[in-house]
């Protein structure tokens, strides 16, 4: 697997995979180069936006181990029909980072990332909108929708099951797939040592594991993912995020049997070969799931692996954009 044009590998060292961390200050970010960018101060943080174009609204929202940078090829399609809004989740990119008091979860639980992103797009004057969430950004979604249904439009989620599911369901092949969360759930600070130890190894293999499309990570991509995750203050709220779980989990019980409203679409990366049990173990189906926790579902699977804004652009915006005009 190559990302950038750069020759693979998973080695730490003077020159790593990509790019040299030493060259990362000296590289030119331009993606979102037509967008607005702006910090804006919701539910306590500042939370890192970039946003574009004209129409109705639409929310982004990226997942781990990445930033708003992962939708950089299909925001200015979408911004062509919609005002694209594109944050970083709180402790992600260039989002604050906040504290959390030991054994407080509810800092990083999805209900308060939620609520930052209702807070986002009301301090931007939009009221109601669509939601597209990948990974982590779409269990927030599923929790906005949850709790301020009147404000979600439709919510598309790219390759997740809700999490209530997954857990309900975990077996060994789900559970191997899912590694990262069983690691980051362990007391601190055992999961931010190890993971800080070999950060740039770590993200190297979490890119590439999860990939199955050579290059879809370009190079200037990459910089970004790097830059940001070599924070060890990212490290150690990502896996409070993943912590999180544990509250979360109670909160999805108290909605158990509730069915949202709102009309979804479901996508998902079918190419499982570096992944296998990925989301769905040997028993759940990405349609199933999903119709059991909503009145209105509809999807497909895609030739690719979890990044599918990255992998198969043209593909993911197409379907986006003509599930988005049936409901408008």
């Amino acid at each position: 697997m190559t990302f950038g044009g750069e020759p693979e590998s998973l080695t730490a060292g003077p020159t790593p995979l990509y790019i040299s961390r030493l060259l990362l200050p000296f590289i030119s970010v331009t993606v979102f180069e037509n967008f607005t960018r702006k910090q804006i101060t919701a539910n306590g943080v500042a939370i890192n936006v970039v946003h574009g174009g004209s129409g109705p609204p639409l929310l982004l929202l990226h997942g781990y181990p990445q930033t708003h940078v992962e939708w950089h090829k299909i925001a200015p399609t979408l911004a062509e029909q919609f005002t694209v809004v594109a944050p970083d989740l709180r402790g992600y990119g260039d989002s604050a980072k906040p504290f959390a008091p030991e054994g407080d979860l509810s800092v990083y639980c999805k209900r308060t990332t939620a609520q930052d992103q209702v807070e986002v797009m009301a301090t931007l004057g939009f009221d109601s909108y669509h939601v597209v969430g990948h990974d982590r950004g779409c269990r927030v979604a599923h929790r906005m929708a949850l709790d301020h249904g009147e404000r979600i439009k439709t919510l598309t989620s790219l390759d997740v099951v809700p999490s209530q599911a997954a857990f309900d369901h975990m077996d060994s092949q789900l559970s191997f797939a899912w590694f990262h969360w069983h690691l980051m759930r362990q007391p601190s600070p055992l999961p931010e040592t190890l993971i800080g130890n070999s950060a740039e190894v770590y993200l190297n293999f979490l890119l590439e594991r999860w990939t199955a499309i050579d290059g879809a990570i370009t190079g200037e991509a990459y910089a970004e993912y790097l830059r940001c995750f070599s924070d060890p203050d990212t490290i150690r709220a990502t896996c409070l995020d993943y912590l999180g779980i544990e509250l979360d989990l109670k909160h999805d019980e108290v909605d158990r049997g509730r069915k949202l409203t709102c009309p979804i679409l479901v996508l998902w990366g079918s190419n499982l070969a570096k992944r296998p049990g990925w989301q769905t173990g040997a028993k759940l189906n990405m349609l199933s799931v999903w119709r059991d926790r909503a009145t209105n579902v509809r999807g497909k699977p895609l030739n690719c692996g979890h990044f599918l804004p990255e992998e198969l652009p043209d593909e993911t915006a197409a379907e986006i954009l003509t599930f988005l005009a049936e409901h408008e």
